[in-house]
């Protein structure tokens, strides 16, 4: 009988995946007519060699100040606002799909991320986020003394 740790949290890790699976992936209509709709902005994560990256659609940010990026315990988190204001007035709207006001979003990373060395970058309504990876090869042999 092997001795395996317990650890209460991996399980919800992961069934926040599934969810996050689940949501993205299996629902289509879900994620193309409400999620938006909520604040909660589009996300495709990618990894290379070197880094993880993260590639958000937020059109619509008009400053630096619109937007916050936060990595904490392996967790990437977009949130901010589009404070685009409206020049046609409203009795004259006849559709509005845009999104306008808060939004966050916030995904588990498939990698432990240095966050001392990301770099975000914002074009075309798009915003990507490259973390490199952390380094975790700290194995060192030890050397067992025989008397």
């Amino acid at each position: 009988m092997s001795l395996i740790p317990y650890e209460p949290f991996r399980h919800l890790e992961n069934i926040r995946r599934e969810f996050d699976r689940f949501f993205s992936h299996e629902i289509p209509a879900i994620r193309n007519n409400i999620g938006l709709g909520f604040g909660n902005p589009r996300i495709d994560i990618y990894e290379t060699d070197q880094e993880v990256v993260a590639v958000c659609d937020l059109p619509g940010l008009e400053k630096k100040e619109d937007v916050n990026i936060y990595i904490d315990n392996n967790l990437l988190t977009v949130s901010g606002a589009i404070n685009k204001v409206n020049e046609v007035k409203e009795e004259h709207m006849h559709r509005q799909e845009r999104f306008l006001g808060r939004f966050q979003r916030s995904v588990s990373l498939p990698v432990q991320v240095d966050a001392a060395g990301v770099r975000a970058t914002y074009k075309n309504g798009v915003l990507e986020v490259r973390m490199p990876k952390l380094q975790t090869d700290n194995r060192k042999r030890i050397d067992v003394e025989f008397h």
